[in-house]
C-alpha cells in the first residue's frame, strides 16, 4: 500500500478520536451541562447528521480543488471547532461545534476515501479502505480510551483540547505526503457532477448504502452507551470505561484488517458468516453484562464482527459508485454516518424502557436482523430473476 494512504490513516485517527470519544465522556458532559445522559448522547447523532448532510455538498465543492489543500483546510477547521468546544459553557454552543466539526470531518473523509480508492489498483479498494479505517479503529483502541481517561481524570475540556492538538501533526504531514504521489484524476477531466449524482438512483448502490448504514447503526447504538453498562450493570469503576472501549477498538482493528483482505473478491462469505454471528452477538452481552469478564470478551468480539461486516459493505459502496470518481467517497461517508446518526437515536429511546441501559444492546441486534433480512430478500429475488447481486 502506498505511503500517502497511511498518512491519510493518521489523519483519520485524529478525526476518528473525536467521533468516538463521547462514548466515554457522556456522564461527565451530562453533569457539566446539567442535562440527562440521553440528551448528552445526542451529540453523537448530531455529529453524524452533520457528516451525512455535509459529505455530498462539501465533496462537490472540493471536487475541482487540489486534494491536498482541501484535506489541510478540513483538518484545521476541525481543530478550531474542538478548541471552541473545550472552552464553551453552553450546551447549545457545544452542539454547534459538533456540527461544524462534522462538516469538516465529512469533507475530509469524503475526499480521503476518493483518494484512497484511486491510489491503488482497481481490485484493491477493500484493502485501501481497510488501511484508511485502521485509523478509526486505532482511535477506538488508543485515542478514544486515552481521551476518556483524560476526561475522567482532568475533565472533558482536556479531552477536547487533546483532540485539537492531535490534529496538528496531521495538518503538517498531509500536504507533503499527498504531494509525494499524484492522485489519479486530480486536475484532469472526468464525469460531470450531474452524471456522478445520477448514480444515486442505482438500486445496487442504494442497497449497499442501506446495509452499511444499518450495520453501522447497530455498532454506534451500543458503542455510544457502553459507559453506563460498564459502571451500572457490570459494577466496574469509571476507570474501567476506557479499558472496555480499548477492547472494542482492538476487536475492530482485527476485524477490519481481516475483512480488508476478503472484501474485494469474497464479500458474500464475509456477510454470510459475519452477519449471523453479529446478530447473535449483540443480545449476549445484554444477558451477561453483569459478569465483567464475559462483558470484556464479548465487547472485543463484537468490535471485530461489527467492523469486519461494516467495512465490507462500505467497500461495496465504493465499487458500486466506481463511475463517480470524485463523489464515491461522499456516498460511502454518508452511508457510514447515516448509521452513526440513527443508531444512538434508537438506543437513547430504549434507555427509558424496562431494558434500561441494556436497551441499546438489544436494539443493535434488531438492526442487524433488519440488515440480514433485507440482504436475504434481495439475494433471493436476484437469484430468482437470474440477475447479478451486489454481495456476490
Amino acid at each position: 500500500m502506498p505511503l500517502p494512504l497511511y498518512l491519510l490513516a493518521v489523519a483519520v485517527f485524529a478525526l476518528g478520536t473525536s467521533e468516538f470519544m463521547l462514548a466515554g465522556l457522556l456522564p461527565d458532559i451530562a453533569s457539566d451541562f446539567g442535562v440527562t445522559v440521553g440528551t448528552a448522547g445526542m451529540l453523537t447523532p448530531a455529529f453524524a447528521v452533520g457528516m451525512i448532510v455535509g459529505a455530498p455538498p462539501v465533496a462537490a465543492l472540493a471536487r475541482n480543488r487540489p486534494r491536498r489543500s482541501s484535506l489541510l483546510g478540513f483538518v484545521l477547521v476541525f481543530a478550531a471547532a474542538h478548541a471552541v468546544g473545550a472552552v464553551t459553557t453552553s450546551f447549545t454552543v457545544l452542539f454547534a461545534t459538533r456540527m461544524v466539526a462534522a462538516l469538516a470531518n465529512a469533507g475530509f473523509l469524503a475526499v480521503a476515501l476518493t483518494a484512497a480508492a484511486t491510489l491503488v489498483p482497481a481490485g484493491k479498494k477493500g484493502r485501501a479502505l481497510a488501511v484508511l479505517l485502521s485509523g478509526t479503529t486505532l482511535a477506538t483502541i488508543a485515542g478514544v480510551p486515552g481521551r476518556s481517561l483524560l476526561g475522567t481524570v482532568f475533565g472533558r475540556r482536556a479531552a477536547f483540547w487533546a483532540v485539537a492538538a492531535l490534529c496538528l501533526p496531521a495538518a503538517l504531514g498531509i500536504p507533503g505526503g499527498i504531494s509525494a504521489k499524484r492522485v489519479k484524476g486530480e486536475g484532469t477531466g472526468g464525469p460531470a457532477l450531474r452524471a456522478e449524482l445520477a448514480l444515486l438512483t442505482s438500486p445496487r448502490l442504494l442497497l449497499a448504502m442501506l446495509l452499511g448504514a444499518l450495520v453501522n447503526a447497530a455498532t454506534f447504538a451500543s458503542f455510544t452507551f457502553l459507559a453506563p453498562v460498564v459502571t451500572d450493570t457490570a459494577g466496574l469503576g469509571k476507570l474501567w470505561i476506557p479499558v472496555v472501549l480499548a477492547l472494542f477498538g482492538a476487536g475492530s482493528f482485527a476485524g477490519v484488517t481481516v475483512a480488508g483482505r476478503l472484501s474485494d473478491q469474497r464479500p458474500g462469505p464475509v456477510v454470510a458468516v459475519g452477519g449471523p454471528l453479529l446478530l447473535i452477538g449483540w443480545p449476549v452481552p445484554a444477558v451477561l453484562a453483569d459478569k465483567p469478564a464475559a462483558l470484556c470478551i464479548l465487547v472485543f468480539v463484537q468490535g471485530a464482527m461489527s467492523f469486519a461486516l461494516g467495512s465490507t459493505l462500505i467497500t461495496r459502496v465504493l465499487y458500486e459508485a466506481a463511475e463517480a470518481p470524485t463523489m464515491n467517497g461522499s456516498y460511502a461517508t454518508a452511508a457510514l454516518n447515516a448509521g452513526a446518526a440513527i443508531g444512538p437515536l434508537v438506543a437513547a429511546a430504549t434507555l427509558t424502557t424496562r431494558a434500561g441501559v441494556l436497551g441499546p444492546l438489544w436494539a443493535s441486534g434488531l438492526m442487524v436482523a433488519a440488515a440480514l433480512l433485507i440482504a436475504f430478500a434481495v439475494r433471493t429475488t436476484a437469484a430468482a430473476g437470474g440477475s447479478a447481486e451486489v454481495l456476490q
